[in-house]
């Protein structure tokens, strides 16, 4: 299998389970945080959909600089990080599909104006810096809903708050 077609079965696969823990968040409780220093449930939720975009960044060019690249997400509601959820993995996906394998070995640079954050092969920044970023990031969105006695949907398999039976 090529490494082009392997990452597009992860995502599919990814994105249908970040879809369901983010479809489980009120819209009353964008603005909850667990402690002063943590990001609010709003807050965590967009940072997790913006990284499934970071796919197209690190196809199609070198770096992201988040002084002139970035631009956080303007989303409000949950119904808003939902349909850009499947805007960001059609344009994800199309990026990957059109992808030259052979680049996976060129560097990709993310960078704050002139201070660099990281330098990798894209393969490894794709890895690291957006899925990986992207599990961890869920994992604490978990434990969020778990503390606002939210279901958790399974993700690997059934969670707690759910049976075999109803999956």
């Amino acid at each position: 299998m090529s490494i082009n077609s392997s990452f597009l079965k992860e995502l599919e696969k990814e994105i249908a389970s970040t879809k369901k823990i983010i479809a489980r968040i009120p819209n009353d409780k964008w603005g909850w945080k667990p402690h002063e220093k943590s990001m609010s449930v709003g807050d965590l939720a967009k940072h997790i959909t913006e990284l499934t975009i970071w796919t197209v960044n690190i196809t199609e060019k070198d770096k992201l600089d988040f002084h002139q690249d970035y631009v956080p997400l303007k989303a409000t509601t949950t119904e808003d990080l939902l349909e850009l959820l499947d805007e960001f993995y059609e344009q994800s996906r199309k990026a990957v599909e059109k992808f030259d394998e052979k680049k996976w070995e060129e560097d990709w640079s993310l960078t704050a104006g002139e201070h660099l954050i990281a330098k990798m092969p894209k393969i490894a920044a794709n890895r690291f810096i957006v899925n990986n970023h992207i599990y961890h990031h869920r994992g604490q969105l978990s434990v969020y809903l778990r503390l606002l006695d939210i279901p958790i949907p399974g993700m690997y398999g059934p969670s707690a708050d759910e049976s075999i039976k109803s999956i």
